[in-house]
């Protein structure tokens, strides 16, 4: 699995998490201010959630077509068949729940999130980070910093490094402990020859998460153009040792470093 979409399923997942509540155990009633249909669409919702964080993606659409079935007018169970979707391969299928689910709720944050990170999978850069900027207006996002993140790597994708430093200071003004934007920006400001700062952006993302491919190489090329040749021989081997089928172990291999 490539670093891109890695990146891409962490942040889809993260997005599903945030907007699913755990399922609750059906004992015959349910209580809420909305009608019966929309609470059996929000419970089949919510497992099928579970299911397609566990992998299960045939159990997890059994339990969407519920959902539909239920309420088809529920955002956000047409939002999760598109994930499903994208996860199965089938991109007309999710781009079609995509706009299902925003025509329903066009400000909902984590539609939009994940809707900009499929169209930038597929080329369409641009249009992507629209939906993420829709999503950060939303008063009652709960983390926007995601987005602002998200909307960077799609910029680093249409090679706009200018204006992907930007939304990764946004993301980190809000979040200054979001991965993503700090190896990000760490890769930017080495590029730009603020080795030191580059340095200081990536020991914080390594402090946070578990070192990638692309992490352990940018480490590498740090204390490579640094002089240290100690802490750049110990990111080597780790880069050998994990991940030895990476395109970026092959770089090395060719002594290819920038």
């Amino acid at each position: 699995m490539n670093a891109w979409r890695a990146a891409a399923i962490a942040l889809l997942l993260a997005g599903c998490a945030a907007r699913q509540e755990a399922p609750t155990v059906d004992t015959g009633t349910m209580s809420g201010d909305v009608g019966e249909p929309r609470n059996r669409a929000r419970l089949h919702t919510e497992l099928a959630s579970v299911y397609y964080e566990r992998g299960s993606m045939g159990v997890a659409l059994e339990e969407l077509r519920k959902a539909t079935a239920a309420d088809d007018s529920y955002a956000p169970a047409h939002g999760l068949f598109a994930l499903v979707y994208m996860q199965l391969g089938e991109n007309p299928f999710a781009r079609d729940s995509f706009e299902r689910a925003l025509r329903l709720s066009p400000n909902d944050p984590d539609i939009n999130h994940n809707y900009g990170w499929f169209l930038c999978q597929n080329g369409r850069e641009q249009e992507g980070i629209r939906h993420f900027l829709t999503a950060v207006k939303n008063p009652l996002y709960p983390s926007p910093w995601r987005s602002y993140s998200a909307a960077g790597v799609c910029s680093l994708r249409a090679n706009n490094a200018k204006e992907a430093e930007d939304f990764f200071q946004r993301a980190l003004k809000l979040d200054p402990d979001e991965p993503s934007a700090l190896l990000k920006l760490a890769d930017i400001r080495y590029r730009q020859g603020s080795v030191e700062e580059a340095r200081k952006l990536l020991a914080r993302h390594n402090k946070l998460v578990s070192p990638s491919a692309e992490s352990l190489w940018l480490g590498l090329r740090i204390e490579r153009r640094l002089g240290e040749r100690i802490a750049e021989q110990s990111y080597a081997n780790q880069l050998r040792r994990r991940f030895p089928a990476s395109p970026e172990y092959q770089s090395l291999q060719r002594g290819q470093y920038d």
